[in-house]
């Protein structure tokens, strides 16, 4: 069964914010507008002024037909924005697959390592090890290239997802990463299916996944093609539905909400732990 959108006090605590900054030339929600290291910056403190804990910098789109960035180019596009920005004490997380890419995050002061890919190498882990950035391990049902056409059953998801995590953050601990680094994301649109069902279950079983595996969950529904396909709506007119599915998943125990908004749903947190602290005094 579906649980509801439901803030107790036994269940309701906030999320940390993460403002995405898309340091490329092609990504689906902002289409190169970041890409200068100015504007980036520019982008990174209006997100940090409306509310965000991190900030985290993606330097190569994920989306179905984008264009592969070569690791060189991805260390390029972040060297003086990373810089600046972890001069400046401001938690800085690195939202790419490429290891050279990691080991310059790492060396120059990046507090995440977020990978779509969910580390898939083994060889890496004791490097990975070393750095002391927490690791986001992504689970994806698809592999870079175009969505599939196939409609994606949602038990199978969720039934790979578990397996999948069963044994990545096992191999990861065995390689002496320490569990209280790692955070999990179960990715959703695309990375799932071409459908909104398997997003869905997944958004509807987190509770479920955050008591399993017993470790923080980053979700990141925002502007995703799930709801899209759910609304209608074209990319501009998708913040209502982002901020929807945003509160759903902080009901439901989740960590981290990676958004592009991130004044809308700090305003709307704001006004729903108001409305809980009330409740709660007045019973």
């Amino acid at each position: 069964m579906v649980e509801p959108l439901a803030f107790s006090e036994e269940s309701w605590h906030r999320p940390r914010l993460v403002g995405i900054v898309n340091v490329s030339a092609d990504s689906f929600s902002d289409g190169g507008r970041f890409l200068a290291p100015a504007n980036a910056l520019a982008h990174a403190r209006r997100l940090l002024a409306a509310g965000a804990d991190v900030v985290e910098l993606g330097p190569a789109a994920s989306h179905p037909g984008s264009e592969p960035v070569t690791a060189d180019e991805e260390v390029r596009r972040l060297d003086l924005v990373l810089d600046r920005l972890v001069a400046e004490g401001i938690p800085v997380s690195v939202d790419s697959f490429q290891p050279r890419t990691h080991r310059f995050a790492a060396a120059r002061g990046a507090a995440f390592l977020n990978d779509i890919q969910g580390f898939p190498d083994p060889a890496r882990y004791a490097e990975l090890a070393d750095t002391g950035c927490r690791l986001v391990v992504m689970h994806s049902v698809q592999r870079r290239g175009p969505a599939t056409k196939v409609r994606t059953d949602p038990q199978t998801v969720l039934t790979a997802l578990e397996r999948f995590f069963d044994q990545r953050l096992a191999a990861l601990q065995a390689a002496g990463i320490d569990r209280e680094r790692l955070i999990i994301d179960p990715g959703l649109g695309y990375f799932l299916g071409a459908t909104p069902e398997p997003s869905l279950a997944v958004l509807a079983a987190l509770r479920a996944i955050r008591t399993r595996f017993g470790v923080p969950i980053m979700v990141s529904p925002s502007r995703k093609s799930f709801l899209r396909a759910i609304t209608g709506r074209e990319l501009a007119e998708i913040g209502p539905a982002s901020l929807a599915a945003e509160l759903y998943a902080a009901s439901h125990s989740v960590d981290f909400i990676r958004t592009h908004d991130v004044a809308a749903l700090r305003d709307a947190l704001t006004v729903l732990t108001a409305l809980n602290q009330y409740a709660g005094a007045s019973r």
